[in-house]
């Protein structure tokens, strides 16, 4: 099987393939290291930041948000969106990466979403957006500028920043360009793929779905510049997947910079943001301005 070519898999090698290819867990080892490490950093930095946690912007209990307001009103808002293949972790675990943008001069934002099998992945779409609205509506109040909105999301979370991408603000009644910069990490924009692995299971993803939530199908409405970024080390998909995200966005006249970092895994690439020195953090603090 060609992995550099969508494909429908009909053999069990081939499922495996894609399986390997598309599930972290398959390929890094001791995974679980790196997220309770990333929780025990997170509870630190939250004692150390001035936080305001859990705050509604939907009905149900994991529509919540954390803020890390800046030290200055005005300040560039930076949005990250966790990953977990839409069926895990939790924004709990990124207040580390708050720490990095706070010092800087940004307003930090974490949301959470509800996850797969309880929901669908349309429905977590619907809620980013729903967050971002809250986001635009209500940041003066944390010291960021409504006018300056940064996303960036990682893995699951950077498909999401994709579909923000490819959101028409303007019929929500919103600014169509809301989003003054977009940085998808380790980014999913065609899930088709999905649909033929393990995942399936949780995510239950129709092919209609999956065509209807893919960024890479769909017109960009965003006017910004764009960082796609990848870990050096990760599976040829992963760096498919974002040079092409990264060409359509060339191709639609974005500003789009494709990033490879070092030999980096899946889940080293976050904790690059911890480094404010790091050569992705530097390029996304140049990105808000900061």
């Amino acid at each position: 099987m060609d992995i550099m070519q969508d494909i429908t898999p009909k053999s069990p090698e081939e499922i495996e393939l894609l399986n390997t290819e598309y599930l972290p867990r398959r390929t890094v080892p001791h995974m679980q290291d790196y997220f309770d490490a990333a929780a025990a950093r997170s509870a630190e930095a939250r004692t150390r930041l001035a936080g305001n946690l859990d705050i509604p912007y939907g009905d149900t209990a994991l529509q919540r948000l954390d803020i890390f307001p800046a030290g200055q009103p005005g300040a560039p808002v930076f949005v990250f969106i966790h990953g977990g293949y839409w069926r895990a972790l939790d924004k709990s675990f990124y207040s580390d990466i708050a720490e990095t943008f706070v010092a800087a001069g940004a307003t930090v934002v974490l949301p959470n979403y509800d996850l797969c099998p309880a929901v669908s992945i349309p429905d977590i779409m619907a809620e980013m957006r729903t967050a971002l609205a809250w986001v635009h509506a209500n940041i003066a109040a944390y010291n960021g500028d409504a006018g300056k909105i940064y996303l960036c999301g990682h893995s699951a979370g950077g498909h999401l920043t994709g579909m923000m991408m490819a959101t028409d603000w303007a019929a929500m009644g919103l600014p169509r360009d809301l989003l003054k910069g977009a940085a998808p990490l380790s980014g999913l924009f065609d899930i088709e793929p999905h649909r033929h692995t393990e995942l399936q299971a949780d995510i239950r993803l129709t092919a209609e779905d999956a065509a209807a939530n893919s960024p890479q199908n769909l017109t960009l409405y965003a006017d910004c510049p764009v960082i796609c970024a990848v870990g050096g080390g990760e599976s040829a998909s992963f760096h498919r997947q974002s040079k092409e995200f990264a060409e359509k966005c060339r191709a639609a006249g974005l500003p789009a910079d494709y990033l490879e970092t070092g030999n980096d895994n899946h889940f080293e690439i976050t904790e690059r943001l911890l480094k404010p020195d790091d050569p992705l953090t530097l390029a996304l603090l140049k990105l808000m301005g900061l």
